[in-house]
């Protein structure tokens, strides 16, 4: 027998913001405005608690699910969110990376199709490859990055299992609808389809929107409705992988078999730690990001590259459609004659956009921007 290897492999690509993030290093002074990472860093009380943890010897296997003190934290922390989870509805996993390859694992089966509102993150289509299953994109573009039901409708097949909900949105910024939710409520009773809740930047929302979970929000929707979050993006905990996924009783029960045996439990002495941030205030870094939004926008105006507005997350998604080009080309052509990286739209699956992360320092953002500019002057063949 020939020796082959899995399939699915042949059509999973890596990163393309890693691909450009890597090419941006390699260019001497470039600015990257391109990757999620926070640049606070973890809280020192959450950092003591590893020391205590190793001092005491927690080194040794804990429950695959995580312990109990963590998963009661991550419950009571969902419930002031109006999402009605127990400790025993909670697996503990490696980020939300795992937490969504657990949640799509669960319910998929070869062929099914899975159903992504675009512009996305690519993740949850290496994901619905891997599980050979189908990505159906359904594009926003042209509907403010809200979703009609009209649309789902569209998007609909015979072997549609899940949609893939992430609000706020990463590479947007914008929050769903009430509109929008309930038309993906509708459609999830009618269709019988799972709901997978990316909730990664949920504790991240500013100008006083509101959480609109999906899972607090129809709770007749409970057996169908898998939450993922992360402690990344809030804590400034990208570096120790850590999230949870949490469902009704019979989902966890299959989920946990997953998580088992992929990876059998996150590390013991991270979890007081984990415990800990949970109780750490975020309302400072969803300032500071509030106000960098805010100077983002102004600038991206001043340029004439229209943008919708972030109401969370540390992201702004402008359009380049008038240039003429691909993204890839744009952001290609940014990096090598203005010494700063963005994100091609086209690695969200929405050609015609970029990525700007402005989660980065303030003045790496002001900086970059200014490159920015000059690049779009000497694109629309003005003084720079």
């Amino acid at each position: 027998m020939a020796l082959t290897l899995n399939e699915s492999l042949d059509n999973l690509q890596l990163s393309g913001i890693r691909r450009i993030t890597a090419k941006a290093k390699q260019t001497p002074g470039c600015i990257l405005l391109t990757l999620g990472e926070p640049d606070g860093n973890t809280a020192d009380a959450v950092k003591s608690e590893v020391a205590l943890s190793l001092e005491e010897n927690d080194t040794h296997y804990p429950p695959n699910n995580g312990k109990d003190f963590l998963r009661e934290a991550i419950a009571a922390h969902m419930g002031k969110r109006g999402l009605s989870y127990g400790p025993d509805d909670v697996i503990v996993t490696c980020g939300a990376t795992e937490a969504l390859f657990v949640a799509l694992t669960c319910v998929m089966n070869p062929g099914d199709e899975v159903i992504v509102p675009t512009p996305a993150f690519g993740l949850y289509e290496s994901i619905v490859t891997l599980n050979r299953g189908v990505f159906v994109p359904l594009d926003t573009r042209t509907s403010s990055f809200q979703i009609s039901e009209a649309a789902l409708v569209r998007a609909a097949g015979e072997r549609t299992k899940a949609i893939v909900l992430t609000s706020p949105n990463n590479p947007t910024g914008c929050a769903y609808s009430n509109e929008s939710l309930d038309a993906v409520a509708r459609f999830a009773r009618e269709h019988d389809v799972f709901v997978i809740c990316d909730d990664v930047y949920a504790s991240l929302v500013y100008d006083d929107a509101p959480y609109r979970g999906f899972a607090c929000r129809y709770p007749d929707l409970r057996d169908r409705t898998i939450v993922c979050d992360s402690f990344s993006k809030p804590y400034a905990m990208t570096g120790w992988r850590l999230g949870w996924v949490a469902a009704n009783g019979p989902l966890v029960a299959q989920m946990s078999k997953i998580h088992q045996y992929m990876v059998s439990s996150v590390p013991s002495f991270v979890q007081r730690a984990a415990a800990c941030a949970l109780g750490q205030d975020v309302s400072p870094a969803c300032e500071t990001y509030r106000e960098r939004r805010d100077y983002v926008l102004s600038r991206l105006a001043d340029m004439g590259l229209p943008c919708i507005h972030p109401q969370g997350a540390f992201y702004a998604f402008p359009s380049i459609e008038k240039f003429g080009m691909s993204s890839e080309e744009f952001c290609l052509r940014l990096i090598e004659e203005a010494g700063v990286a963005l994100v091609p739209g086209s690695c969200f699956s929405a050609e015609g956009f970029v990525r700007l992360s402005y989660c980065c320092s303030t003045e790496a953002i002001r900086a970059g921007l200014d490159r920015l500019e000059s690049f779009v002057r000497r694109l629309e063949g003005c003084p720079a």
